[in-house]
């Protein structure tokens, strides 16, 4: 399909719903958008957490049609409230970027079905997984952020917290399970005369993601103060055949037992170690309800190649802080009111790693980078987690890494704030980021490590350099059809380029 039939179809298909959709439950709009860049880079807020709807560098359009079909939650059933027993919704998003380069991508494309508490879902959605205070103003979960486009899958879930019959309504839980196909990554084959080293020859093979994840929450309805916890576990699978050869006795369904229970796996040949690419955060949170606003405080834990369970790199973890509003939109135009705040401060710097740390069969994390995966915890170039790791297209050319890691800088500490209000008729979003960048153990002064083996920094080192980043987003809407916006970016550092972005938005709605 052409790239201009292609967004003539996503203009048709949303005006289409139109004609034929008139039912409140049916969501279409289509969007233009100008954007303007220099350096010829996007500024990191501007494609950072983004579900991958980034605009082309420099002077470039942009067109998407958005299309969506929600549950009625208007009908009530007597034990399982307002909503359908069984019901089912669908979503679409296409985007298209014309300039010196145009491209085409499908942002969204999924159906899902309900029933009960519980949801089938199937293509391609926009995802996070992790414990944070609001996905629109966060710096990133470490898992799964939003970063980059979803990764087609099928899942099974209790999308919303649910409270169980017990205790008088004390426990509330939520989680998902899914199998998604990631398509064809380059690894690392091994070489079995030398079990566990690495060959030069790289091959491409196919490649699946399992995601699962279970939240819970303790508190009743009418308790101000409530208690959250959890994990998310991820893993990339799936071409252990390919890599390892004959020597590999597993079959596939024997594989993914292992992939889904986490545990190693080793014959005699193959080294003991964890099947694929591993990795997740362990989640705390707590929340309390004021007379006028609401307050969340939370952690992550990251665990990526085991230092987490010996308590090796407690030290890293995303901490957050947020107060929202909830007093009614006030409606005088001359008032400004905010909505929310959210602070947060990244810490990645430890890993494991450090002298005094704690030994580890594994030795430091090197969180995102893998054995034999050539591009990581990535997904089509672009990170899954916290943007804040640096793959090596997005960082400044001339900075010392190791050629056999894609992200260059996984060590660091970021202080993150979010900030969301209306001033007059005026909607705003903002978000402010200042973070130090200290490379990858393999570029650091003391080295990486393998349990008690040290691996000099054989490549040379990374030099330590901070990094602004920050944008603010100016939205109006007119008759709650047509909304217009604005979002300037700005990057200042010696970890990016240094880039300035400017954006106009205008948005139809069609119901």
């Amino acid at each position: 399909m052409t790239r201009p039939l292609f967004t003539i179809l996503s203009i048709i298909f949303c005006l289409q719903l139109n004609v034929f959709a008139q039912d409140s439950l049916f969501h279409y709009e289509v969007e233009a958008q100008t954007t303007a860049t220099s350096n010829g880079v996007v500024p990191f807020w501007m494609r950072s957490n983004q579900y991958g709807s980034i605009p082309n560098a420099g002077v470039s359009g942009s067109f998407l049609g958005r299309a969506s079909k929600a549950y009625d939650t208007t009908r009530s059933n007597t034990w399982y409230g307002k909503k359908k027993l069984i019901d089912w919704g669908a979503g679409f998003e296409g985007r298209t970027n014309l300039g010196k380069e145009s491209n085409l991508a499908l942002i969204e494309g999924y159906g899902k079905m309900r029933v009960a508490i519980f949801e089938l879902k199937a293509g391609r959605t926009k995802d996070v997984m992790g414990l944070n205070g609001d996905s629109s103003l966060t710096s990133g979960n470490f898992a799964i952020s939003g970063n980059a486009l979803g990764i087609p899958k099928i899942e099974i879930s209790i999308p919303e917290y649910y409270t169980l019959p017990l205790w008088d309504g004390l426990i509330a839980i939520k989680g998902n399970f899914s199998h998604g196909w990631a398509g064809k990554y380059t690894v690392q084959t091994v070489e079995l005369e030398e079990v566990g080293t690495l060959e030069d020859e790289t091959i491409n093979t196919k490649t699946y993601i399992h995601q699962k994840s279970l939240y819970g929450r303790i508190g009743r309805d009418s308790w101000k103060l409530k208690l959250y916890g959890g994990f998310s576990h991820q893993a990339m699978w799936g071409n252990e055949k390919d890599v390892y050869g004959a020597d590999f006795d597993l079959s596939s369904f024997e594989t993914f037992l292992y992939v889904i229970t986490g545990k190693p796996y080793a014959n005699g040949i193959v080294l003991s170690s964890k099947i694929g690419n591993q990795l997740g955060s362990i989640d705390v949170g707590a929340e309390y309800e004021f007379k006028n606003s609401n307050l969340l405080v939370y952690r992550q834990n990251f665990y990526d190649v085991g230092a987490l369970s010996k308590l090796a790199n407690i030290r890293d973890g995303l901490n957050g802080i947020r107060l929202e509003n909830k007093r009614p939109r006030l409606q005088n135009e001359n008032v400004f009111q905010w909505k929310t705040i959210l602070f947060e401060f990244l810490y990645t710097k430890n890993q494991a790693g450090e002298l005094w740390s704690k030994i580890t069969k594994s030795g430091d994390e090197n969180y995102y980078n893998s054995y034999y995966y050539k591009e990581g915890w990535s997904y089509n170039g672009q990170g899954l987690g916290t943007p804040f790791i640096t793959t090596v297209s997005e960082s400044k050319k001339g900075q010392i890494k190791n050629p056999n890691e894609y992200f260059i800088n996984n060590r660091l500490y970021s202080f993150h704030l979010g900030f969301s209000g209306h001033l007059k008729d005026w909607n705003f979003i903002s978000k402010v980021s200042y973070s130090r960048n200290f490379g990858t153990y393999n570029t650091s002064p003391i080295g990486g490590s393998i349990g008690e083996i040290r691996n000099p920094p054989i490549y040379g080192l990374f030099e330590t350099v901070n990094q602004f980043s920050g944008q603010l987003e100016l939205q109006k809407e007119f008759n709650k059809k047509l909304t217009m916006g604005m979002v300037v970016a700005l990057d200042q550092g010696r970890l990016l380029d240094n880039s300035i972005g400017l954006q106009l938005k205008l948005v139809r709605s069609f119901n």
